[in-house]
């Protein structure tokens, strides 16, 4: 029942929110944000932990502000995620004004293939959705497996729709296919700071560790792909921002392994410039940094649910 819910309610999302007027459903946006963070569940809290990591000299009232602009930016996802499908190709086309993009232009020419790699800010989906239609560049990405099935069905539509070919996470086939995609010249992106499986890097980040997925890294080193990080922010305005980080240089000594965590820690390091200056961008509403992923489960009577990004 609670899924079947959970797709209902993305179904109306969709369904609804993209027939809205912009100023109307950004409006809506703030509202439910505002909402979810007054009432201060799992998924605020969480965020707030994560932001003290970013900015450790913020006081109490610095971080609860962050937290309200950081829920009102991932509720801005949400609402652009519902409203794409229903923008015109112009509409994409000025939506996202990413800095350096010489970077991806040249890699791309290269003809080595590309990774681009980015942490969960601001909205890839519409930085993706622009790479088809303003640069008219195709692209392979990987979707986590969400339940129910059917709402997995709906991610996956919705991002093809788009101009993405979209695989599954979880099985091992995956990683093949990319590196096929790569070794042709193609590219691949990557929402890349939180790791999913068991054989994820471990990396400082902010100060701590934690654990980064090893994919980005090990295409680049198995394929000799370029590796560019990129940054997204929002601003006042309509258009997203974004950055576009220079490649990552594969290290010209070491076991594959070794080589793959020297950059996963190089990537690391850019998604940490570009989330210190716009931390409240970051969307990261889940446990990230190993001392928090060890911890004990508090008892289920002090649990409320968090909220998962597709």
């Amino acid at each position: 029942m609670k899924e079947r819910l959970t797709d209902a309610l993305y179904g109306l999302g969709w369904g609804t929110v993209k027939t809205l007027p912009e100023p109307v459903a950004a409006a809506l946006g703030r509202r439910i944000a505002d909402t979810a963070w007054r009432r201060r569940g799992a998924g605020v809290r969480r965020l707030e932990s994560n932001l003290a990591r970013v900015v450790p000299d913020a006081g109490p009232a610095r971080l609860s502000e962050l937290s309200r602009e950081g829920m009102r930016s991932y509720m801005r996802y949400w609402m652009e995620s519902f409203r794409l499908p229903a923008w015109s190709k112009e509409r994409i086309r000025t939506g996202f004004a990413p800095q350096d993009l010489h970077h991806l232009e040249e890699a791309l020419a290269s003809g080595r293939g590309v990774v681009l790699a980015l942490p969960h800010m601001g909205n890839y989906d519409l930085a993706g959705a622009w790479v088809t239609t303003r640069l008219g560049v195709p692209f392979t990405t990987v979707a986590e497996r969400l339940k129910p099935e059917t709402l997995y069905d709906r991610f996956v539509a919705y991002r093809e729709g788009l101009g993405m070919e979209v695989l599954p996470h979880a099985g091992g086939s995956a990683f093949g296919t990319l590196a096929r995609r790569l070794r042709s010249g193609g590219l691949v992106c990557l929402v890349a700071d939180r790791d999913l499986s068991s054989s994820g890097i471990e990396v400082e980040f902010f100060g701590e560790a934690a654990k980064m997925p090893a994919g980005p890294a090990m295409l680049a080193v198995q394929t000799g792909a370029l590796l560019l990080p990129v940054t997204l922010w929002y601003d006042q305005s309509p258009v997203m921002r974004g950055q576009v980080h220079p490649p990552l240089e594969v290290p010209a000594s070491g076991t594959r392994a070794e080589k793959a965590a020297v950059m996963t820690q190089h990537l690391a390091d850019a998604f940490a410039s570009g989330i210190k200056e716009h931390p409240q961008d970051w969307h990261m509403l889940q446990r990230l940094w190993l001392a928090d992923l060890h911890r004990p489960p508090r008892p289920a009577s002090d649990q409320s649910p968090g909220t998962e990004k597709p």
